[in-house]
C-alpha cells in the first residue's frame, strides 16, 4: 500500500491549523483561557486577547509540526541560563523560594539631575531678546565658552541679579507637574 501523501492530503492539516487560528480571533478571553488550558494544562496568567490566541496559535502549529527540534531547544536552554539580563523573579519564585532568595533585582543608580538634559543636550533662554545657549556638562554647564558650575552663576552673568536657575530656565515647574 502506497503511505505517501497526495498534495491535497499535504495541505489538509495547514488548512485546519488556518482554520483554528481564524476561529481564535473570533473568541472572547474566557474562551481563549479555556483552550489555552486545555492545550497547555494550566491556567493562563495573561488576560490579553491578543497574547493568548498568539500563544495558542503557537502550540497548535507546535503539534502539528512536530516544535523546535531537540537541538535547538537544548541551545536556547543553554543560552537563557547564562543570559545575565532580564532574571525574572516570579519565574524563580515559582520554582522554589530557594530559588527567588538568590535572585536579585537592581536599578542603576545616577547622580544625574532628572531635571536637566543628559549631557550633551542645551538649554536655551530668551531673555531681553537675545537667545542665551547653555550646554549640560557631566561635571558643569558650558556658556560663552565659559565653565559653570551651576545654572543660577549663567543666570546671574545673564541677568546681573541673582536668581535660581532651575527657575530662570523654566525647568523647576517641571517637577511640580509630576515629571519625577
Amino acid at each position: 500500500m502506497d503511505t505517501r501523501l497526495t498534495p491535497l492530503e499535504k495541505t489538509e492539516k495547514p488548512i485546519s491549523i488556518a482554520a483554528e487560528v481564524a476561529r481564535l480571533a473570533r473568541m472572547t478571553v474566557p474562551e481563549l483561557r479555556t483552550r489555552h488550558a486545555e492545550l497547555f494544562g494550566e491556567v493562563a496568567k495573561s488576560h490579553h486577547k491578543e497574547f493568548l490566541a498568539r500563544q495558542i496559535a503557537w502550540r497548535l502549529q507546535a503539534e502539528s509540526e512536530g516544535g523546535l527540534p531537540d537541538e535547538t531547544r537544548q541551545l536556547a536552554l543553554a543560552v537563557a541560563r547564562d543570559a545575565p539580563l532580564r532574571i525574572r523573579i516570579e519565574s524563580a519564585a515559582a520554582h522554589g523560594a530557594a530559588e527567588a532568595d538568590r535572585s536579585a533585582t537592581t536599578r542603576l543608580a545616577s547622580n544625574h539631575d532628572i531635571r536637566l538634559p543628559m549631557p550633551g543636550g542645551l538649554l536655551a533662554k530668551e531673555h531681553k531678546g537675545e537667545t542665551h545657549v547653555v550646554k549640560v556638562l557631566d561635571n558643569g554647564f558650558d556658556y560663552d565658552g565659559r565653565l559653570y558650575r551651576s545654572l543660577s552663576a549663567i543666570a546671574q552673568e545673564i541677568t546681573g541679579t541673582k536668581w535660581n536657575g532651575y527657575l530662570f530656565f523654566g525647568i523647576a515647574k517641571e517637577v511640580a507637574h509630576g515629571r519625577r
